[in-house]
Parts: C-alpha cells; sequence; structure tokens
C-alpha cells in the first residue's frame, strides 16, 4: 500500500508538474517525479511478494522477500553513512554540477531545468549557486534571470546588483533542509523500524512454514 501511494504521487507529479524537472545537468532524468515512480514501483513489487508469500505460506516468496528488504535496508545504511563521510567531496561536486547547469538555463530542451531555477530562486529568495555572479559567466554580461529580481518586472534581470537576491541558493536551501533535519530524521527511523519489522516478521513465519513442513513430512 506504500508502496501504491509512492507511485500515485510521482505519476500525479509527473502528470501535473511534468515541466519542472531536475537542477543537474549531469542527471537530467533525476527528477522528484520520476525519483518516486521507482522507489513506488520497487516498494510495491517487494511488497506484493511479501504479501502473497505470507498468505500462501510459500518459503521461496518469505525468503525471496527477506533477501530483497535486507538488501535495500544495507543499501539505504550505506549510503547514509557515506553521505555523512563524504559531505564535503558531496557539497563541492554538487556546486560544480549546478553550476554547469546554469548553462543549459533557456535554452531550447531545457524547459524544466530553466523553471526549476526559477521556482527555486524566487521562492527561496535567492540567485545563482554560490552567488549572483554566476549568472555572470552564462549569459557573459552583468545580468542575471528575472527570478532573481527583488519585484519582478519584465527585464528586471538587466537592472543594478541592488536590485536583486544576494543569498546563495545553495546555501539557503542547504539551510531550509538542516532547519528541517528533525522531520527527516524522524522519517528515516520510521522507514528503518517498518524494514526492521518485517524482516522479523518475515523470517519468523519462514522458520513456523519450515517447522509445519518438516512435522508433516
Amino acid at each position: 500500500m506504500g508502496g501504491c501511494g509512492i507511485l500515485g504521487v510521482g505519476i500525479w507529479l509527473a502528470a501535473t508538474q511534468g515541466n519542472f524537472a531536475t537542477l543537474s545537468s549531469s542527471f537530467p532524468s533525476l527528477s522528484a517525479a520520476n525519483l518516486l515512480i521507482v522507489t513506488g514501483t520497487f516498494v510495491m513489487a517487494i511488497g506484493f511478494v511479501g504479501c502473497i508469500g505470507a498468505i500462501k505460506e510459500n518459503r521461496c516468496l518469505l525468503l525471496t522477500f527477506f533477501v530483497a528488504l535486507l538488501l535495500v535496508f544495507l543499501l539505504e545504511a550505506c549510503i547514509t553513512i557515506l553521505f555523512f563521510a563524504y559531505t564535503d567531496k558531496i557539497d563541492k561536486y554538487a556546486q560544480r554540477d549546478l553550476k554547469k547547469g546554469l548553462h543549459l538555463y533557456g535554452t531550447p530542451g531545457n524547459v524544466g531545468l530553466t523553471n526549476a531555477w526559477s521556482i527555486i530562486q524566487t521562492d527561496f529568495r535567492c540567485c545563482g549557486v554560490s552567488n549572483y555572479t554566476d549568472w555572470f559567466e552564462v549569459y557573459n554580461a552583468t545580468r542575471v534571470p528575472d527570478s532573481c529580481c527583488l519585484e519582478f518586472s519584465e527585464s528586471c534581470g538587466l537592472h543594478a546588483p541592488g536590485t536583486w537576491w544576494k543569498a546563495p541558493c545553495y546555501e539557503t536551501v542547504k539551510m531550509w533542509l538542516q532547519e528541517n533535519l528533525l522531520a527527516v530524521g524522524v522519517f528515516g527511523l520510521c522507514t528503518a523500524l517498518v524494514q526492521i519489522l518485517g524482516l522479523t516478521f518475515a523470517m519468523t513465519m519462514y522458520c513456523q512454514v519450515v517447522k509445519a513442513d518438516t512435522y508433516c513430512a
């Protein structure tokens, strides 16, 4: 059911927010909608195997569910550890990749990236990755997108720097995530708890089925 819910949200995002894609130039398909669709499909498939295995009391399906869920749990743990271990390197790579993506802003075939940057800069009241001067290299001129303006108006990005947001988008979004770190942590712990319970119940049922088959034999 959780997988179906995630898949449904992903499909809804893809259908209604299709123009809002990724900010990354290296991974153009890495959008919120695509991630939710892939995650939802994978979770739904694993859950379906476990559900059928429990109903039919099938050892093969129960063991498959246990192994798949265990691999997912270990993968999540490894990713979390690597993320905290290489935070500085990830920061540098992310900023470099985002600055590279700025050069695709407003170009044909990159409507999603353009809309994404416009929304980020407008909502978070920031400009550029590390500074508004990041846009100078993109335009080869002293100008920024209109979404950087304190008060939006046509071609306001050509005005003086005093009329633009000064906060760097990368640090602003990073600070917002840190402020909501508690919610992210609680969600992560709840997810891990559900997975551990799933592993426990699957192995318990598997052992009971094996014992029953052995007794019947």
